[in-house]
């Protein structure tokens, strides 16, 4: 049995994920996210939803310690290969539930990246729950980078996928294929914000916003929300 409907995904695709379109733009992430932190090395960093390690990967690879958690034991798996590889030793990895962090005043940054826990979320609830760990993680004073899906992008965009309006959940079917290249059809959920819904959350839980950018993979900047972008970046600051 998994905790999380995106276990079973994350087993078929295993490094076939970082084959996906949507994770060829790291580095470009990551050197807005340091400016936008205000991150340098020695710094430490928790990667919620970490995935196969790629943003926490390139962070260490600039001397800053970080620390990614996943849901998934094989991303996991290989996130840990990848850092032995390169000798990586600033960066761990572990699995954990996103929604059960048990951190406190640990990091001076949190990152949750393309739709990485928060945006796999399928209950309110759980998405608060996330948020409410990741608070308590990063110190006080401590600085926050979210990725969030535009709910008005959704609506207007996503003609082949159901957009619940009462839940704010994105539902789609989908392909995914396993590292040999094997299809398999799957259900995708993707819980969507508004800025305001974002702020409001947030906020509930101690951040304070710095910032809230239209944004897609690759492309991370500081321009203002509008309805365009698949993503809103958050900044914030506890």
């Amino acid at each position: 049995m998994t905790d999380h409907w995106f276990e079973p995904l994350a087993d078929y695709m295993g490094m076939a994920y970082d084959r996906y379109a949507h994770t060829k733009g790291t580095v470009q992430e990551v050197d807005h996210v340091v400016a936008a932190l205000g991150l340098t090395a020695g710094d430490r960093v928790l990667d919620v939803g970490c995935g196969t390690g790629r943003h926490s990967l390139e962070l260490a690879r600039r001397g800053i310690v970080t620390h990614g958690v996943d849901i998934s034991q094989r991303f996991v798996d290989i996130a840990v290969a990848a850092a032995g590889a390169e000798s990586l030793e600033v960066a761990t990895f572990a699995r954990g539930d996103a929604r059960d962090l048990g951190f406190s005043d640990a990091f001076d940054a949190v990152i949750c990246l393309c739709q990485g826990a928060f945006g796999m979320m399928t209950a309110g609830g759980d998405d608060s729950s996330v948020v409410a760990g990741m608070a308590a993680a990063v110190r006080p004073g401590g600085r926050l980078a979210l990725s969030a899906f535009n709910a008005y992008f959704a609506v207007k965009y996503h003609d082949d996928a159901e957009f619940d309006a009462d839940t704010g959940v994105s539902h789609e079917r989908t392909e995914i294929r396993s590292e040999s290249g094997e299809p398999k059809a799957v259900d995708l959920w993707t819980g969507c914000y508004t800025p305001r819904e974002l702020r409001l959350l947030l906020g509930t839980h101690g951040f304070m916003i710095d910032a809230i950018c239209s944004v897609e993979p690759g492309q991370y900047g500081s321009h203002p929300a509008t309805t365009e972008s698949p993503e809103f970046l958050v900044i914030a600051s506890r």
